[in-house]
């Protein structure tokens, strides 16, 4: 790898690490291209070749994954959690929902979670983990899960 490449993936990792953390604010492609120090279509391109997804589906991914955190808690109605993500449409956000975990917000937060109480934090975020492209891995974790 070129020092080139390097620093554009210090770049690209930066502007992903500002999506982790701030993924209930509202991101722009145009501001995370900031971060990066990239022009917005040169920083959308070298996104997806990296790390495979839009800088978009990225930052909803996230958001989903988090929803999927605070449904499980039950605390908060499914209109509380998609403005705590960062969505600003619950249409928007069911739907998105819906595609990524195969359940509508409702009945995910309805249903029995009991059995992830028991396991490590880190592992049950990665068996939860909302997956945008089915792979050979995904369908390793749904044997796994059962």
């Amino acid at each position: 790898m070129t020092p080139e490449e390097l620093a554009n993936l210090a770049h690209l990792r930066r502007a992903r690490d500002l999506m982790d953390r701030e993924y209930a604010r509202q991101l722009d492609v145009a501001a995370l291209a900031r971060t990066a120090l990239m022009s917005t279509a040169h920083f959308s391109r070298q996104f997806r070749a990296t790390y495979g997804e839009t800088p978009y589906s990225y930052l909803m991914t996230r958001r989903i994954e988090r929803a999927m955190a605070l449904l499980r808690r039950g605390e908060l109605s499914v209109t509380e959690v998609c403005m705590a993500v960062g969505c600003t449409s619950l249409g928007s956000f069911s739907a998105r929902f819906t595609e990524l975990v195969g359940e509508t917000p409702t009945a995910y937060r309805a249903r029995d979670h009991s059995a992830l109480a028991s396991l490590p934090g880190c592992i049950a975020r990665d068996v939860t983990r909302p997956i945008r492209n089915p792979s050979r891995i995904g369908e390793a974790r749904q044997a796994i899960a059962g």
